[in-house]
């Protein structure tokens, strides 16, 4: 059966999310139209709102409704240590953790020449500027453990380092509840490298 060509443009928007594949955009299309039209103008409307209301913190380049994002703003956080993170989204993954209560600083993307994205076209040169005045003690490198995240990492530290800040790696490792025979080698090196005293 062919679709509207409503139903159609819908459908091609959704599949066009991350994630969403024909099935998937299908089924939420399906829900949509099953929903009543408050709740779809709820859901239009949240998308719109977010559009027009977020933007990048002017300090960390994290998202942010104001000038500055609610971690930055706040006074209770140590602002002695920085995390560098790749993307808005890894603030959030580390902020569940609740172990960390320094601040972050999004680099927006990582090195990656392939893709023609150099050290230029990131938030290196703003990290940079936060590190000039002193006041940073550690500069945590959260870059993901992938070729193009170590680069970026190796390539921070060697500017980092000269500034008398500390600069430290996320350790990498197996994942709790992993067994060692599944665990590839580069893994498995990373976690003896890694290993800590008990």
């Amino acid at each position: 059966m062919a679709e509207s060509a409503s139903i159609q443009k819908l459908l091609d928007e959704l599949e066009r999310l991350p994630g969403v594949g024909p099935k998937s955009a299908q089924r939420i299309a399906f829900w949509l139209l099953n929903a009543d039209t408050v709740t779809a103008r709820r859901l239009a409307d949240a998308i719109i709102e977010v559009k027009q209301t977020v933007h990048f913190c002017n300090t960390c380049f994290n998202y942010a409704e104001a000038d500055e994002c609610s971690i930055c703003a706040d006074p209770t956080r140590d602002h002695t240590t920085i995390c560098v993170v790749e993307e808005p989204r890894d603030v959030t993954a580390i902020e569940r953790t609740g172990e960390f209560s320094g601040v972050y600083h999004v680099l927006g993307g990582v090195i990656s020449p392939m893709d023609g994205i150099g050290p230029e076209q990131l938030h290196v040169r703003e990290l940079m500027s936060r590190l000039s005045d002193d006041a940073v003690k550690e500069v945590i490198l959260a870059t993901n453990p992938n070729v193009e995240g170590e680069t970026t990492a190796v390539y921070l530290a060697r500017m980092i380092k000269p500034l008398n800040v500390t600069v430290t790696r996320l350790a990498s490792g197996l994942p709790v509840g992993g067994d060692l025979e599944y665990a590839d080698e580069v893994t498995l090196g990373r976690a003896i490298e890694a290993r800590r005293a008990m």
